[in-house]
């Protein structure tokens, strides 16, 4: 059984598994596999492998479903980026701009803007310094604040996942 992350607060949006996921995934993201993991367990199977775009959200995953019991837990290694790069089977759907690219696109932009305003308006390249801090604190923190603002706009977001729908999916495959 393969169960994708996707996580509506964190690094990648919920509209990345409509993307792109292997053929047969249940998406389940983080927060709500964090949320009802104990639901979850009577559900799974002893061999559920973890599945995220690269592999750090699937890792928390596996250690929240572990914590809660459930033991033989794997991890895709280099998630679905290795995957794909195999050659291996994807379901494609709505091609989207990944997350961190729009996160590259908006903060160089205001480090551009800011630079060029800059030489007009003293103190506003201050913003763009301001946004290579952020860049910084989220390479270090493996946490990004513009990123997860991204990840709640409309383009960003895909259906809603209902934990009910989920184990019905998962009581169906049973």
């Amino acid at each position: 059984m393969v169960l994708e992350q996707s996580a509506p607060a964190g690094p990648a949006p919920p509209g990345e598994f409509r993307t792109s996921h292997i053929p047969g995934a249940y998406n389940v993201p983080l927060d709500t596999l964090r949320e009802h993991r104990a639901e979850l367990l009577a559900h799974l199977d002893e061999d559920v492998v973890l599945v995220c775009r690269s592999g750090a959200r699937a890792a928390q995953a596996e250690q929240a479903l572990a914590e809660a019991g459930l033991p033989n837990l794997r991890v895709l290694d280099g998630g679905m980026t290795a995957w794909e790069a195999s050659g291996a089977p994807v379901n494609r759907g709505e091609a989207r701009w990944e997350l961190e690219r729009q996160v590259r696109l908006i903060a160089g932009t205001v480090v551009l803007v800011t630079g060029v305003v800059g030489v007009f308006v003293p103190g506003a390249h201050l913003i763009g310094t301001a946004i290579g801090a952020g860049l910084t604190f989220a390479a270090l923190s493996n946490t990004c604040a513009m990123g997860m603002m991204l990840a709640k706009l409309p383009y960003n977001r895909g259906p809603r996942t209902d934990i009910r729908a989920v184990i019905a999916s998962l009581r169906e495959r049973a």
